[in-house]
């Protein structure tokens, strides 16, 4: 996998208003207030906001690329940026480290990073949330003529968990072990993004794909409409006893409805929450307003993607093990 840009490089805007041409000369004036700084010297108040979100084809990056929209339109000083990424994993660690300012992440890698767990044993990562938003469902899915019909039936096939250091590629590796698999050794693993892996579908150079995302995923999407009886949906509730017994009840069950993608039945499978993530050090009042802007504008984020509307204010407080910012927590106890 290539390297990510830095953040000092040159990056694609979501938007060009004149708005985000005052906010970047307020930056260089001076103005905004501009008294607090990280350990990279980056201004926080005024300028620029990074948003790692994932996959070109998910919907971490159309509902980051609309909460970037919507951020630059009402939060007077700052533009925001929409980043495609690798997604959780990688989201974590550039936010942790002062590469990006916000990000999308499941819960289950969210919760390893902020207790030091999984791929961040002994490296709790310094992170924050101000919200708990919509459910990520997994999306399971083979080549019809591959004959699979259960994650236990991979053994010895070519299977796509997802882009490196993502959500995805976590939860099909513990989804493959909940199966009875080695995921390093009873299958070819191949771990590459969303589009490389529709492509390999289609290509019948992957035999089965995870990808965890919310309903509809446009890359999804795509494939189904163009795939008619190629691809099928595997259920996953027969794996839920021995997630819930390995890793507790961050994961659920739920149907992905035939209306999502055309299929012939609705089909079960595994889901877990999602969190947006900031550095624990962001200033009090940016994270209260960015979560303000979450809930006040998210009819505006529903029209972006459907998932946009599917999360509640009385639920979005709920991100344990992650600390609830204090700016956020202050908007929830505020409304």
């Amino acid at each position: 996998m290539s390297q990510r840009p830095s953040r000092t490089a040159g990056r694609r805007s979501t938007v060009t208003r004149p708005v985000a041409v005052l906010a970047v000369l307020a930056l260089l004036v001076g103005v905004a207030g501009c008294t607090g700084s990280r350990a990279g010297g980056r201004l926080w108040h005024g300028g620029r906001l990074f948003l790692a979100t994932g996959n070109t084809t998910g919907v971490y990056y159309q509902l980051g690329g609309g909460f970037a929209d919507i951020v630059t339109r009402n939060l007077p000083g700052y533009e925001a940026r929409a980043e495609p990424t690798g997604a959780s994993g990688e989201n974590i660690s550039r936010v942790a480290s002062g590469d990006m300012d916000v990000a999308f992440s499941l819960a289950d890698t969210a919760a390893d990073a902020a207790t030091g767990k999984g791929a961040f044993q002994g490296r709790p990562q310094s992170i924050k949330a101000l919200a708990t938003v919509y459910r990520n469902y997994t999306h399971v899915i083979v080549r019809t003529a591959a004959n699979i019909h259960s994650v236990a039936q991979m053994k010895g096939r070519r299977v796509s968990t997802g882009s490196p250091n993502s959500g995805t590629d976590v939860i099909a590796g513990r989804l493959l072990e909940a199966a009875g698999l080695d995921p390093d050794n009873d299958v070819q693993r191949l771990r590459v993004s969303l589009p490389e892996t529709v492509k390999g579908l289609r290509g019948g150079t992957i035999d089965a794909m995870f990808f965890s995302g919310g309903l509809p995923t446009p890359g999804i999407a795509d494939l189904m409409a163009n795939g008619a009886g190629q691809f099928t949906f595997l259920p996953l509730d027969d794996l839920l006893n021995p997630l819930n017994a390995e890793y507790g009840a961050v994961y659920t069950v739920a149907p992905i409805p035939k209306s999502a993608y055309g299929t012939q039945d609705d089909v079960p499978t595994i889901v877990v929450a999602n969190l947006i993530v900031v550095s624990a050090d962001m200033p009090e009042q940016l994270a209260y307003d960015l979560t303000r802007l979450l809930f006040e504008h998210q009819d505006e984020l529903s029209q972006v993607h459907p998932e946009g509307g599917n999360f509640q204010r009385q639920n979005a407080s709920r991100t344990d093990p992650v600390p609830l910012h204090p700016g956020a927590e202050r908007y929830y106890r505020e409304n």
